[in-house]
């Protein structure tokens, strides 16, 4: 196999590998998007569901803190769908929404522990499968 064939076949190898880890984000930020908008919603509900923490330092109000996360689900959901075109900005807001997500899960712990190390863990995954992405496998 010549240098240019191997060389093309890499960079052929590259932009599948590129693509599906930009693909993997976006479905995993539509996924998590969608379900931080149904905890939203119970929260706003005051859902039973919720653990309560008397003594716990970031202490918010349900409601309030439920428009929050419906409204950052919301907002992953949509930067979830404009990762599928893979546009810069996106990979960019993506990232930092995520973390922006990771701290909000971190915060809501005492309230529903389980869903948010699960959460937080998936967007620690989309964070890394945007950022390993370079640039130049993006466009050939």
């Amino acid at each position: 196999m010549s240098q240019a064939t191997q060389a093309r076949h890499t960079s052929d190898t590259s932009q599948s590998v590129a693509g599906g880890l930009v693909v993997f984000a976006a479905v995993m930020l539509i996924i998590t998007g969608v379900l931080d908008v149904f905890r939203g919603i119970m929260a706003i509900a005051e859902d039973d569901i919720f653990v309560s923490t008397p003594n716990y330092v970031f202490r918010f109000d349900l409601t309030g803190w439920g428009w929050f996360q419906l409204i950052l689900g919301a907002v992953a959901v949509l930067v979830g769908l404009a990762l599928f075109r893979a546009p810069m900005w996106a990979r960019i807001v993506g990232v930092g929404l995520a973390g922006l997500l990771i701290i909000v899960n971190f915060l809501t712990l005492p309230y529903y522990p389980v869903w948010s190390v699960i959460a937080i863990a998936l967007y620690a995954f989309v964070i890394w499968a945007l950022c390993v992405v370079n640039k130049d496998t993006m466009t050939g």
